[in-house]
């Protein structure tokens, strides 16, 4: 068994640390922008006067960033070719993902608000896999910018279950056309102050609890009935995450997109790739608070003598290590796993070893944060260190994309038998 890092991508990573030091530390200097990653950052990047959004200033030092690495062939890296990118594997992009958290905070990789100079792609997969002939044009679209679609699916009232969702919607016809009218409310539609349509989930059919039966809507932003009600502040400030309602808002037939009756399918579509990514930013974030903890302890001398040489201070650190030296091994290896199988496959023979990479290194991640900021003591605690963005950004993903109970549960599914992993 080979355990190293394929050339190819190691390579790949010397080029993208060199794009990195030419074009976007540069930018990150520029005109004071490091404001958006030192003590300043969560006031620089939050427009507390307008409900908590990003200002527009870091949204478009996010765009300019991006479209240099997209100039430069990076951003798509994980795409097809026939979609501008290079083919990238999971193997790959598990290993990009963990490079760049753990060079901590910067423009090269910030994920907050999911941004990194090599993207993450899932709605182009989805419009490639689901979408019907006359809504392909929605692919270039999207990577021009100009179909920009956000997650209508979780509910006030209905968060990991979403075969209770409470959104319906029914057929009617308007002037001669037969359409659908939708009334209903969706949470967390990340994304929405920049979106031009929601992708929203309704009950169309079926009973409360059944999985067939929910169909995916393409509804336009501004359509009538369409009303943002606030935005939910966070932990992890700017918030770009509204509750939308929608009250009697009708959409033509065609805006079905996905299977009819089966649209929680486009739901799981890019789950484990998304799982897997999550995990190695977590266990990248949290090798880059092991090494500063221990670069510290070996400078800082209280008492006359360094703090590395207590054993209260080596020993946790030494459990965080191990784990993520085990975690980052298992990461590698189920990335590479779903490398060699299609995406079908995956959900029948991975997708419990994909849980247990998520939920633990999201975990570990917080850990080495808190450990962190202990070893840091009081500076550990301010926002002059970045332990304290790391844990709030990281303490998330403990939720989201699958909260750790239903991780686990997918993980107990597969070990006492619940879930079959035959055809």
């Amino acid at each position: 068994m080979d355990f190293n890092i394929p050339s190819e991508i190691e390579d790949y990573l010397h080029e993208l640390d060199q794009f990195i030091d030419k074009e976007i530390k540069p930018l990150e200097q520029q005109d004071d922008n490091i404001r958006f990653f030192d003590h300043r950052r969560e006031w620089a990047r939050t427009d507390f006067e307008n409900e908590g959004l990003p200002r527009e200033e870091w949204e478009d030092l996010l765009r300019e960033a991006k479209r240099r690495a997209d100039e430069a062939g990076h951003l798509r890296y994980a795409l097809p070719s026939e979609f501008g990118g290079k083919d990238g594997t999971n193997l790959g992009m598990a290993i990009i993902r963990e490079h760049f958290a753990k060079k901590g905070l910067g423009l090269h990789n910030d994920l907050q608000n999911e941004h990194s100079i090599v993207g993450n792609f899932p709605q182009i997969l989805m419009l490639r896999d689901f979408a019907r002939p006359d809504q392909k044009h929605l692919i270039q679209d999207a990577l021009d910018g100009k179909y920009i679609a956000c997650f209508g699916l979780t509910e006030p009232d209905h968060g990991s279950d979403a075969t209770h969702m409470e959104t319906r919607a029914v057929k009617e016809t308007r002037d001669g056309k037969p359409g659908w009218l939708i009334n209903g409310e969706k949470m967390w539609t990340t994304g929405t102050h920049v979106a031009s349509h929601i992708m929203t989930f309704c009950r169309t059919s079926g009973d409360d609890g059944a999985a067939k039966g929910i169909s995916c809507l393409i509804v336009p932003i501004d359509a009538e009935g369409v009303k943002i009600e606030e935005y939910l502040w966070t932990f992890n400030m700017p918030t770009d995450h509204p509750r939308v309602s929608f009250t009697n808002v009708w959409v033509p037939e065609d805006a079905i997109f996905g299977p009819p009756e089966g649209g929680l399918a486009l739901a799981q579509h890019f789950v484990h790739e998304n799982r897997i990514r999550q995990a190695a930013s977590s266990v990248g974030a949290a090798m880059y608070c092991i090494e500063e903890s221990v670069k510290y302890a070996q400078e800082r001398k209280p008492f006359g003598k360094p703090l590395a040489v207590n054993q209260a201070i080596q020993f946790p650190l030494v459990e965080l290590a191990t784990e993520a030296e085990m975690l980052r091994l298992l990461i590698f290896k189920t990335a590479w796993e779903m490398d060699q199988m299609s995406k079908p496959d995956v959900a029948i023979y991975l997708s419990d070893k994909v849980s247990m990479c998520n939920y633990r290194a999201n975990r570990l991640c917080c850990n080495a944060a808190d450990r962190a900021m202990q070893v840091h003591g009081g500076i550990g605690y301010s926002r002059h260190k970045p332990f304290e963005h790391i844990y709030r950004h990281h303490r998330r993903y403990r939720i989201t994309e699958g909260s750790e109970e239903i991780q686990m549960r997918k993980v107990g599914g597969h070990l006492f038998g619940f879930m079959s992993k035959s055809k």
